[in-house]
């Protein structure tokens, strides 16, 4: 009996979010069913492309690179990093549709909260535009003939409007997921969901640390090492650790 195939699962990475990034990727090893691969969107992986330009976090711009990086052949899921799984990712991935080039929660929405990352160093303002959001969790059909034109070279000059509203493809190009696998903490009601989008600050930043049960649980899981109590591991981290 052979193995089903490969989950590709490219996750935006920014140094300054680091355990955000981690606790994701073990909320879907927790529950995944099928086998995945990981790959981090951090710059110095991609010949230091960057991917911040105009936006919040590291990774804004090159979460457009996927169809580019998987060489234009199959497909991949992208997603932010302060998110958790708290569903089997093969779900998601069960939902593509072969004549999308692209699949995404089409959310529609004004936000309520006018600034995000509040008490950080990286607090920014989180202004409202059309198809806010839909750019967090992709399924990319990176084999589709429109999503060649998604080159660095090109990702790079486009701009953020063009890309986050996906103003290459066609609106029958663009598949919906449903809600439930981005669930906007902050900015929808809380209900079970499938994946939840820490977007206004992920829990590990003291002003969201009420925001996300699920993310603390996830986050020590990430730390977890049989018979060690998590406390006694950063005190000695922060004892030992030369940074």
């Amino acid at each position: 009996m052979e193995f089903q195939p490969v989950i590709p699962i490219w996750v935006g990475y920014d140094y300054r979010e680091a355990a955000a990034y981690h606790t994701f990727q073990q909320s879907i090893i927790d529950r995944a069913s099928r086998p995945v691969t990981f790959g981090a969107l951090h710059g110095p992986m991609l010949d230091n492309f960057d991917g911040q330009q105009d936006g919040t976090n590291k990774f804004i711009y090159s979460r457009f690179l996927v169809p580019a990086l998987q060489r234009y052949d199959g497909w991949a899921i992208f997603c932010d990093g302060d998110m958790v799984v708290e569903a089997d990712i093969a779900a998601l991935w069960d939902l593509r549709e072969d004549d999308k080039a692209a699949m995404v929660v089409k959310h529609d929405y004004e936000t309520k909260t006018f600034s995000k990352l509040k008490g950080t160093p990286i607090a920014a303002k989180n202004e409202h535009y059309p198809r806010k959001n839909w750019s967090s969790v992709i399924m990319w059909n990176c084999g589709h003939p429109k999503n060649k034109i998604l080159t660095k070279d090109f990702v790079a000059e486009a701009g953020g409007k063009f890309l986050h509203r996906f103003e290459w493809l066609d609106d029958e190009d663009i598949g919906e997921i449903p809600q439930e696998w981005n669930h906007l903490v902050g900015e929808y009601p809380h209900l079970p969901s499938n994946l939840y989008h820490y977007t206004l600050g992920a829990p590990g930043f003291f002003h969201y640390h009420r925001d996300g049960d699920e993310w603390h649980k996830a986050f020590l899981r990430s730390i977890h090492m049989i018979g060690e109590d998590p406390e006694s591991m950063v005190r000695r981290a922060k004892h030992y650790a030369i940074i």
